[in-house]
């Protein structure tokens, strides 16, 4: 009996290899064609610091003429394109940094101030600072006694 669930969990290891395998094959096809998975790129963190957001996302190699930040009240859109970067009168050989547009949207826990959001990039991490909307920031309650 017990070699029969020796089987099973063979079977399961077997089918969670294939998957995985197949998962990277799908992920070399679409980087050979010049896409990057929506969920993952640009890699980044949203962190809430009490009266901003703040967000940070690796964009190596680009500049800032190559991005795009869009904000609304409840969510955050980094787009952008990594263009071909072979030198003029050169021809590739090999070129895995395929030329790519990206356009990954991020939702916020609260409302944020369109207008008190700034943005900056340094060494391939862009910080872009959110203020929250006056109603979504924390309030101090005084308590008193009667």
């Amino acid at each position: 009996m017990l070699t029969r669930w020796g089987n099973v969990d063979s079977a399961f290891a077997w089918m969670d290899e294939l998957r995985r395998r197949m998962d990277l094959a799908f992920q070399e096809f679409d980087a050979e064609l010049g896409y990057l998975p929506t969920a993952g790129w640009p890699r980044a963190n949203l962190y809430d610091v009490g009266s901003e957001l703040l967000v940070q996302a690796e964009v190596p190699g680009l500049s800032e003429e190559d991005l795009q930040v869009v904000v609304t009240h409840d969510a955050l859109t980094l787009g952008g394109e990594r263009k071909s970067d072979v030198p003029e009168g050169y021809s590739a050989h090999r070129q895995e940094r395929s030329p790519v547009r990206f356009s990954r949207t991020f939702g916020f826990p609260c409302k944020v101030d369109p207008e008190k959001v700034s943005a900056t990039l340094r060494d391939g991490l862009l910080t872009v600072r959110l203020s929250k909307a006056p109603d979504a920031q924390p309030r101090r309650i005084s308590v008193k006694a009667h």
